[in-house]
């Protein structure tokens, strides 16, 4: 099984003025594509590795599998994180969960904000699920694959690579973080919650 470039669920236009359909387009289908080539060119040089008992390139595969393999995972999660018409809060046990992990939506969202804002280099910010704790937490995510905890659950996942918002925003990042809060897809992140709560450790 190879792995596929996901159609967006809108057009590239949709999330206007809040993300420019020029932008989105190029994120999607020059970026996101990469990575899904990448990790599918990773994985048949590790079957020809596989196949040759010749390990000394094993490191480097290995590495280069799990940055396109999450570049895709990270890409697929953000585009269903947003929606046109979206924004505002969540309702239900999401909601609850923030509050009682953050102590209110607002210091939530003041925390993910600076997050993804400060991520140095390249990375996202994210809210995730940490089964082990049964807890939301924010996490950085350095390139797409650095400064996790092992097993936590991306739910909300916000792009900061330059790629993702440098043609409408130039460098002011902040500006960036702060537009994505207006098309958040709570039905979506809630969901993945509620699937990420099953898990356990």
């Amino acid at each position: 099984m190879t792995y596929t470039l996901p159609e967006l669920p809108y057009d590239y236009s949709a999330l206007e003025p809040y993300y420019s359909g020029e932008n989105l387009e190029l994120h999607h289908s020059k970026h996101h594509a990469a990575y899904v080539a990448g990790a599918n060119t990773t994985l048949e040089r590790l079957a020809e590795v596989r196949g040759t008992n010749d390990f000394n390139s094993l490191v480097g595969l290995e590495k280069t599998l799990a940055f396109n393999i999450s570049g895709h995972v990270l890409h697929s999660i953000f585009w269903k994180n947003l929606v046109p018409g979206g924004g505002g809060q969540p309702e239900g046990e999401l909601a609850a969960a923030i509050t009682e992990h953050f102590s209110s939506f607002d210091a939530f969202r003041a925390q993910l904000t600076q997050a993804s804002i400060l991520v140095q280099g390249s990375g996202w910010g994210a809210l995730a699920y940490e089964p082990l704790g049964k807890k939301l937490v924010v996490e950085q995510v350095y390139d797409h694959h650095g400064n996790l905890g092992n097993g936590s659950v991306p739910l909300l996942v916000f792009d900061v690579w330059e790629h993702a918002y440098y043609l409408h925003y130039r460098n002011v990042r902040a500006d960036f973080v702060n537009a994505l809060w207006s098309v958040v897809n709570w039905e979506d992140v809630s969901k993945r919650f509620e699937s990420a709560r099953k898990l356990d450790i």
